[in-house]
């Protein structure tokens, strides 16, 4: 192989069995060798998350396709999804549910613009998402009262700074810096503004204080591993308040609007959602709570991610060339788990380069067909991200790991080999 670029290692690479070639041709073999077992689910993207264990398309069967959504057995299907995640989350009593567009993100979207303006608001924005709440609040928005607290990859800014006083957007983790807030004590019983709250990551897999928060926002898509597009959307009786005693000074399209003559819609949190839903997806989700029924329930969902978590922790623990992206340990994700490369040699490389590493590293362990989509996200530091999420089986993570050791060994020597043949 011959190189005139060290950046050349992110080219298509050779079949990883092949001989590679180091400084004047010289043959060199990863000191790792490939392993022999794969996981039985090699998924583990962070969004749409893999399947529950035993899924398959029989679960659809029953699924009230063709039919209208705001007929009585279809209606009754959405209703069901909207009282059996309450119940599974432990929401309060008090709290409303419900079904509506756009997935997480239509929901943050739809709780920000119709609820943010009537007092000062402070932005918590320590990675892509949260970045986009910002985005919003100051330029799409243009709240003249916001206030944005930044951290880096793999830190969280200064929550004890937050002011009562003010609402509060914030992700309760980070999907794609694997941070997450540790505990919500940083949040006033006392306060005066609303917390709104993007769990997307969050919900069904960590403990939750919903006495802290106001607007919870979650998708299908994550910790249930189930389809895509539909958003989950959760107001305590003060957000509800809010809804009904302000009206924000912008248009509002259709799809954010959950007033009617000052008064709640209570329509949505009944089940009659704002635009049509696929009945496909409302089956789908259905069948993730039966299972999530099957094995326990809301803390059985809570168990199974911090036991991936441990797996994976345990790895990096006594491996040196690999830590997590989380700086502080009681931040770490136990759901969008995200590791750095600590190797010397990698850290020497430009950013381009680390990220063009671990994109190769990815492609050789999907090449083998032991893991798909873990690379880290587009705009985090280059690295990994490995989902953790109740449908994943600690098995499954265990089996990753030789993959991994493996494909960093391989990367390795081709990558520093070929800088040793440009120098």
């Amino acid at each position: 192989m011959t190189t005139h670029d060290v950046r050349s290692f992110a080219a298509p690479l050779r079949a990883p069995t092949d001989t590679l070639s180091g400084a004047n041709n010289a043959p060199v073999a990863p000191s790792t060798p490939m392993p022999a077992a794969k996981p039985s689910d090699p998924n583990f993207s962070s969004g749409p998350c893999t399947k529950f264990p035993g899924w398959s398309v029989d679960h659809l069967v029953n699924a009230a396709i063709g039919r209208s959504h705001r007929a009585k057995e279809p209606k009754a299907k959405l209703k069901a999804v909207i009282d059996r995640s309450k119940a599974m989350l432990g929401l309060p009593e008090d709290w409303l549910l419900g079904i509506v567009p756009g997935s997480d993100t239509g929901a943050v979207e739809m709780a920000m613009w119709s609820m943010l303006g009537a007092r000062p608001v402070t932005i918590l924005e320590w990675e892509s998402f949260s970045k986009d709440w910002a985005t919003d609040a100051i330029k799409q928005l243009k709240l003249q009262d916001a206030q944005v607290k930044k951290a880096g990859y793999g830190d969280l800014p200064d929550l004890a700074s937050v002011d009562p006083a003010h609402d509060i957007v914030f992700p309760f983790n980070g999907t794609t810096s694997g941070v997450r807030v540790p505990h919500m004590d940083w949040v006033s019983d006392d306060r005066e503004g609303i917390v709104i709250c993007d769990a997307t990551s969050a919900a069904f897999a960590m403990d939750m204080d919903f006495r802290k928060l106001d607007v919870v926002t979650w998708s299908w898509q994550k910790v249930l591993g189930s389809e895509a597009a539909h958003g989950m959307l959760a107001l305590s009786p003060r957000a509800v308040a809010r809804l009904e005693g302000f009206e924000p000074d912008r248009a509002l399209p259709k799809l954010f609007r959950m007033t009617k003559a000052g008064k709640i819609n209570a329509g949505i949190f009944e089940g009659a959602t704002i635009n049509t839903p696929s009945m496909l997806a409302v089956e789908d989700v259905l069948a993730a709570l039966d299972w999530a029924d099957s094995i326990g329930g809301g803390a059985a969902l809570i168990a199974r991610a911090d036991a991936n978590f441990a797996a994976l922790d345990t790895w990096v623990q006594k491996t040196a060339w690999i830590d997590w992206l989380a700086a502080d340990p009681a931040t770490r994700s136990t759901t969008s788990m995200c590791l750095k490369i600590v190797d010397p040699a990698f850290r020497q490389l430009q950013a381009d380069e680390q990220a063009a590493f671990c994109k190769a590293l990815v492609k050789l362990v999907e090449s083998e067909g032991a893991g798909f989509d873990f690379n880290g996200y587009r705009d985090a530091p280059a690295g990994l991200r490995i989902w953790g999420g109740a449908t994943v089986e600690t098995s499954n993570i265990q089996a990753l790991i030789p993959w991994l050791e493996w494909a960093f060994a391989t990367q390795s020597s081709l990558t520093f080999s070929l800088k040793d043949t440009a120098a």
